[in-house]
């Protein structure tokens, strides 16, 4: 831990024990709290209400606003995969992971380097994508791109299944795909996520796919990329969570924009959502 990180952390126990003290606010109605750092939200709720109660319907907080649910941020893979992304936005991302305790950063391999120096001292994983977004390139290509993004420092793969191989129902080819990028992973200590593209299927077809995944070793299945035409459903994230059981982990993407769209995904079985949206959710629920 550097001083730097040591200090943010001096200041938000200094902070805690200063609004355990003196409760709600510190400062006289009207009046600006001795040293405020911008976490009206989280430690002046009485004012907060009040500004809401004369028209506000937004309230800003700084970069220290630390209070959201932690086990509702540790449900979220913090992603950016657009491909104009830049190092200054995967940088953003990876700072507001920290702040929030998301479960990983999601990004295409290019920036598996750099999100690994930025998230290194943190719980949060560093997660990339395979065969990304259209599942059709070869096992050997897919195993290699695995082998490189790991070596990177990612701690977390979900690779798109060959969608085209298991519609034309070679089932044995989709199996060993998935195997040889599982085995691959689990070498270096990392865990798999197989995205099946479910707009894309037949229930049949989710249903095979969710079974090929758990008989190849793969840790979780996952709905959407987000580039198809389709993202998740609640229905579908059910189906997956029947078939590979309470033991497999089930990831909801795609689509995930609000607070309601995650609930209404965990509620159907899914035990990790994909979003870019993460902020916005998790601040949704600390309101």
């Amino acid at each position: 831990m550097d001083s730097a990180e040591l200090e943010k952390i001096a200041a938000e126990i200094a902070d805690e024990i200063l609004a355990g003290v003196c409760g709600e606010g510190v400062a006289a109605e009207g009046e600006v709290c001795p040293g405020c750092v911008q976490r009206c939200v989280q430690m002046c709720a009485a004012k907060t209400r009040a500004i809401v109660a004369a028209g506000a319907d937004r309230v800003s907080a700084g970069e220290r606003l630390t209070k959201v649910d932690p086990s509702l941020a540790a449900l979220i893979d913090h992603t950016i995969l657009k491909p104009e992304a830049t190092r200054d936005d995967v940088i953003r991302v990876c700072r507001e992971a920290r702040r929030y305790g998301f479960a990983s950063v999601c990004v295409n391999p290019y920036w598996v380097p750099l999100v690994a120096r930025e998230l290194r001292g943190s719980a949060v994983k560093v997660c990339t994508v395979v065969g990304f977004p259209l599942g059709a390139t070869s096992t050997a290509a897919k195993v290699c791109e695995a082998e490189l993004a790991l070596r990177d420092g990612a701690q977390e793969v979900d690779m798109v299944m060959n969608i085209g191989a298991l519609k034309s129902g070679d089932y044995a080819v989709v199996e060993s795909d998935i195997r040889l990028v599982a085995e691959t992973c689990h070498r270096h200590g990392a865990i798999l996520k197989v995205i099946l593209e479910t707009a894309l299927l037949d229930d049949t077809e989710k249903a095979v796919a969710c079974a090929l995944a758990k008989l190849a070793g793969a840790d979780f299945v996952k709905t959407s990329t987000g580039f198809s035409k389709g993202g998740a459903t609640a229905a579908d994230v059910a189906l997956m969570r029947r078939v590979v059981g309470p033991q497999m982990g089930v990831k909801a993407s795609g689509g995930i924009r609000t607070l309601e769209d995650l609930k209404a995904m965990t509620a159907a079985g899914a035990t990790r959502i994909g979003a870019s949206a993460s902020v916005r959710i998790v601040e949704a629920a600390s309101r």
